[in-house]
Parts: C-alpha cells; structure tokens; sequence
C-alpha cells in the first residue's frame, strides 16, 4: 500500500500536539510496512523529525501549480492523507482529478472552527452556543469533511458533533484519538518528594496556549505564590514571541523557558502541570504528556474534554479561578492525594489510549473504505454534491492564482 501524506507543516512532535499525533500515524503504517509519501508547501524547520530515518520520502510540493497534478498522477498513491482541512482544500480535487482511485482521508487534529468560536465567544465574554459554529470558517471544514471518504477525528465529543449537527455519515468518520505506549512502558519516574515546581507547556503559536499563559500570569500564579513563596512556575512552549519572554520574573518565579528539547524530561520533574486553558478543541497533548509521565494537572472543563470518559480526571477540574488555585495549592503538598492522581492518569492511559488497541482499528477501518469507496462515494450524495464543478470556488481560485503567477513571470 502506498500512502501520500499531504502535510500543511512538516512534523514537529517536541513543538506541539499535532506534530507527535502526525508522527504516531506515521509509525502506524510504517509498522504496516506501507510505502509513505510525505509532502508539504510548508519550509521545512529546525525542529522537524526526520522522517529520513523512518524510510519515508519526502517532496517538496508547491501551492495553486499545475506541477502537482502530474506529481500525484505518477505517484499513483492508494491513499492520500490530508493534514488539516486547509490541505483538502487546496490539493483535494486535484487528488480527485489525477489520482480518482485514491482513498482521500482527512486528519483534523481538532475541529479548527469550534476552537475558533469558542475564542471568540471568549473575546465577546458571552457563553459559547452551538450557532457560533455556523461562520465561514466552518463552513469550509464542515464541506473538506463532507468531500472526503473518511476524516480521523481525536475527540469523541467532535465525531459526535460532526454526525449529529453536520449530518457526517458515521460511515465516513473514525474517532481516533492519540495512540500512546501503555503507562509501564515509561519506566522508574521520580517520586512526589524528588520532583518540585508547577510546569505549564505548548507551542506559543497556538492561541488557547498563550492565552493560558496570560491567564496564569494575571489570575492564577500571583495568587498560588503568594501561599507557596518557594514554588516556580516553568513555561515551556517552541516560538515563544517577545510578549511571551518579556513576561519572564525571577522574582515572581514565572520562568519562561521556550522550547523543550524533550518535553517529557521536563514535564516529569514537576510535580504538577497547570493548564487553564479558557478555548480550544480537541484533546490535550500536554495533558497526556502530564498523565505519562506521572505528572497530575488542574485544567479546565475544555482542557478535559474528551479525554478521560467516565474516568476520574488525573487532578482537578475547574473553570473557576479560586478553586483552581486552592486545588493547585493542596494537591503540591499532599503526598497520598497526588499518589491517587497520579494513578489516575496511568488508568486514563491504559483504558483509553492503548496504541495496541488503537492501531489495528486504524488499519482495518482504511482497509474498510478502500473495499466500499465506490459505493460510499455513491451513496454520499451530500459530498458528491459539494465535489460537483459549480461548488469548486477553491479549484478555480487556485487555477486562477496559478494562470496570475505565470503571467507575472513573463514580464
């Protein structure tokens, strides 16, 4: 099986969520012993895997350019991956148009349209409803979806969303969330007494995780402080912008560090993760981090969702400041409650993010769609109907950038 991963950046698993849920499909399929393209417009970075080292290939591919029609033509892949509904929509019908027998699949990572109303219900101070949902942007993502033959979704919450308000076929939609070594696989982890300070951690270039950092500098740190004079907050995330460093205090014991080289070294020697995130979607990278690595969290309802079903949370769970600084506060001094806590994580882990679970299902269900394609194509009328050529804006706009650059090129 050939697999073309459409990527909209190059992977960067130390750098964010999206980059180690990208490198677990990778090993996935490679464990499968598929052939795997990797591609993206995107630069390629300092802190990319290389996927080298995996066997994968890799290829620079360009933007509104009739090159990559004749690319997937000949590349002919069974399967082609986009990474994020901006991929579909630039590269989706020409997949269509050059490579009509390939298995098109959408990988999320988080429903950018809800996490983008939940901001701005944020920035409006209003509760977020349902309706918000309904702006441009999620029109584009909720038709990227409708386009595809399956999208992977993280969160049990958004695949239930996706089928319940936007009338997605449970046949073209597989919640899959982070593939994970069971909790053993992590080895000795240092002990409550051996592990000081609070950690907060996540690429600056996302929004819930700089807002989070605000938030604790402005909310929550003064007053965990002012009960704890000793303890430091450590913020780690890559691209910190100059707002973020310039909020670095010794004094106040609000260290910003930047980018981890290993994000699970640091996260294992604090003794709790904060996570006050007040927006996003999707399910926490940082937050399993915590639970792998031993670490409880105090989070809020959106940093839990979808993430530990029935189970109880590896912490504490609240949208309200003070309670989120008294439990932040108890739970750093209690040895047998952070025992407990700890453990949870471990049991959230094991029942919910087994990759020996998880990987199996992955591969038979794109087994599944490559044998009925045909027939979910047909019997998807509203996706036949959003790929039909009076609904292309995205193909003609793109042709038409395309046919603008050259012309700028002759002069």
């Amino acid at each position: 099986m050939h697999l073309l991963v459409i990527g909209y950046v190059w992977p960067e698993p130390n750098s964010s969520a999206a980059g180690s849920r990208m490198m677990q499909l990778l090993h996935t399929f490679r464990s499968a012993n598929w052939q795997i393209t990797f591609a993206s417009p995107a630069q390629q970075t300092e802190h990319m895997s290389n996927l080298d080292e995996l066997g994968i290939d890799c290829d620079q591919i360009t933007l509104n350019d009739s090159s990559f029609d004749e690319y997937v033509a000949a590349l002919h892949p069974d399967v082609t991956l986009f990474d994020r509904f901006m991929m579909e929509e630039q590269f989706g019908w020409r997949v269509e148009k050059y490579a009509p027998n390939s298995l098109r699949v959408l990988n999320t990572e988080d429903l950018h349209s809800l996490r983008e109303a939940r901001h701005q219900a944020l920035k409006q101070k209003k509760a977020f409803q349902q309706e918000d949902l309904y702006s441009d942007l999620g029109v584009r993502e909720i038709a990227a979806i409708h386009r595809c033959d399956l999208t992977l979704m993280i969160s049990e919450y958004e695949t239930a969303l996706l089928v319940d308000e936007f009338y997605v076929p449970e046949s073209h939609v597989f919640h899959l969330p982070f593939m994970l070594d069971p909790s053993g696989h992590y080895g000795q982890l240092p002990t409550f007494e051996e592990r000081q300070h609070f950690i907060t951690i996540g690429n600056f270039r996302h929004a819930p995780n700089w807002d989070a950092v605000l938030y604790l500098k402005q909310h929550i740190w003064p007053k965990i402080r002012k009960r704890l004079p000793r303890a430091e907050l450590h913020i780690y995330g890559a691209y910190p912008p100059p707002k973020a460093t310039q909020l670095h205090n010794e004094k106040e014991g609000f260290l910003v560090k930047g980018w981890a080289k290993d994000a699970q070294e640091v996260m294992k020697h604090a003794r709790l993760c904060l996570a006050p995130l007040r927006f996003g979607a999707g399910i926490k990278g940082k937050l399993v981090e915590a639970m792998q690595m031993g670490t409880p969290s105090i989070t809020s309802k959106i940093g839990a969702e979808a993430m530990h079903g029935h189970l109880p949370w590896n912490g504490v769970v609240s949208d309200d400041p003070d309670t989120f600084v008294d439990a932040a506060v108890s739970l750093y001094q209690d040895h047998d409650s952070w025992q407990l806590m700890q453990a949870n994580g471990f049991s959230i882990l094991d029942s919910r993010y087994d990759k020996r679970a998880w990987e199996p299902k992955l591969l038979t269900r794109i087994e599944r769609q490559l044998t009925l394609k045909d027939a979910l194509r047909k019997k998807h009328f509203l996706g036949k109907m959003l790929r039909h050529h009076s609904l292309k804006s995205t193909q003609y706009m793109s042709q038409w950038i395309e046919l603008k650059n050259k012309k700028e090129e002759e002069k």
